[in-house]
């Protein structure tokens, strides 16, 4: 009966989640109340309280749900591939993904609350990234496949550069950076050789230099 009860009451909080999604898009977070979440959720006011103590608790949840939700797909997707090139592809992919769709949330997070709001599940987020980020570096650099880097250091700045091109993307549109363009640049500059233009041998290069030198001697004199 406890079993049934528990499963009751996780598929009504995640009702009240989504129809709160719904809501904070449409109205933003200042224009939301517990009112219409609980209207659009198909739950009475009450209902909704027994889950939540007020909206700020409901939004702190949607976010952490939300991000949780990424953190699950995107350790399952990366483990699931074949190759760490693939693996950092997919979790680039992933996070634009993540950022296309829950662009409203974001824009709502920017405008009325800034980065310090929920600012712990934020940096648990972030933390897991980066160490699933290392696994796939670090597996990479043993697949030789990477050069030797300062793993974590390398997480941190793709981090960085994955949180710009999502809001880059979320207030300027798809189009301003394509997920080929990001993954090739950060792809190929870990790489240990540049698959589409491989570089010549150093022998081979001192070869041409010399030739190159002999010719113009020949025609200057």
């Amino acid at each position: 009966m406890v079993q049934v009860n528990r499963r009751s009451g996780l598929k009504t909080k995640a009702k009240i989640l989504n129809a709160a999604m719904k809501v904070f898009s449409a109205h933003g977070y200042g224009g939301a109340s517990i009112r219409a979440i609980a209207k659009a959720s198909g739950i009475s006011i009450g209902g909704v309280y027994l889950h939540f103590r007020n909206k700020e608790e409901l939004y702190l949840n949607l976010i952490r749900d939300r991000i949780e939700e990424q953190v699950l797909s995107t350790k399952e997707t990366v483990a699931s591939v074949g190759s760490p090139e693939d693996g950092l592809r997919s979790f680039l992919s992933l996070h634009l993904e993540y950022g296309n769709k829950n662009k409203e949330l974001i824009l709502i997070n920017i405008r009325e609350h800034g980065y310090a709001f929920g600012r712990e599940i934020k940096r648990k987020f972030l933390r897991s990234q980066i160490e699933l980020l290392m696994k796939v570096l670090n597996q990479g650099i043993n697949d030789r496949v990477f050069r030797a880097c300062d793993t974590e250091e390398a997480a941190r700045i793709i981090m960085a550069t994955l949180r710009g091109v999502v809001l880059s993307r979320v207030l300027e549109g798809e189009s301003t950076i394509t997920e080929k363009g990001l993954g090739d640049l950060i792809v190929r500059g870990l790489s240990k050789v540049d698959k589409q233009a491989p570089r010549k041998k150093p022998a081979k290069r001192a070869h041409n230099i010399a030739k190159n030198l002999q010719e113009r001697k020949l025609t200057n004199s």
